[in-house]
């Protein structure tokens, strides 16, 4: 059986890329005013395009080729992301008023990471499953810790990826929160002069 700390780090290796990707989707459909459906889809493609090309990078630095890579990442990571991908947009999209929240709207900021800890909670029995199988990203471990080839290639450390999505979040919260303080206290100081 996988043991549920390997469960563990396999998802969240799988959500970092998945966050980036959304926050990255999110952000630019909202910003760009794009609808609903445009914003997902771009979420989710970006969410893939983030989650494969972190689980590619340690094996292309432990000497893979590319296409060798990126069969074993597929074969690794699908299952994992569609989860989260499925469970991430539907949380965002049940959250009244998140999709169409402003990039200086606290709902943003505070739906998203709850939208990613729930998708985190539901791909985590799914990596279980597949680890217990030899499966997912039971085919991966083998190139971590391996050998580095390709020293020009990122080592990007999943703990080092989760603290700056995570400031960037609060960064972004903070943000959102001191432009809805200031508009409101702009109200009143405007009525003030009334």
């Amino acid at each position: 059986m996988a043991s549920n700390r390997m469960a563990v780090s396999a998802t969240l290796h799988c959500l970092t890329g998945c966050a980036i990707g959304e926050v990255l989707g999110l952000t630019i459909g909202t910003a760009l005013g794009l609808s609903t459906i445009a914003t997902i889809a771009l979420a989710v493609s970006l969410a893939f395009l983030f989650g494969y090309t972190l689980s590619t990078l340690p094996l292309l630095r432990a000497g893979l080729g590319v296409g060798t890579a990126l069969s074993v990442v597929l074969a690794a990571d699908t299952l994992s992301i569609a989860v989260m991908e499925v469970v991430d947009n539907a949380v965002m999209a049940l959250v009244p008023g998140a999709m169409e929240a402003g990039l200086v709207n606290p709902v943003f900021w505070l739906s998203m990471p709850l939208a990613l800890t729930i998708a985190f909670f539901a791909a985590l029995p799914v990596n279980k499953w597949l680890l217990s199988r030899g499966k997912g990203h039971a085919l991966t471990h083998e190139f971590h810790g391996a050998d580095v080839v390709r020293p020009w290639i990122p080592a990007l450390q999943t703990p080092v990826l989760v603290a700056a999505i995570a400031a960037f979040f609060a960064g972004g919260l903070v943000v959102s929160v001191a432009d809805e303080v200031g508009a409101g206290e702009s109200g009143s100081h405007a009525a003030a002069l009334r």
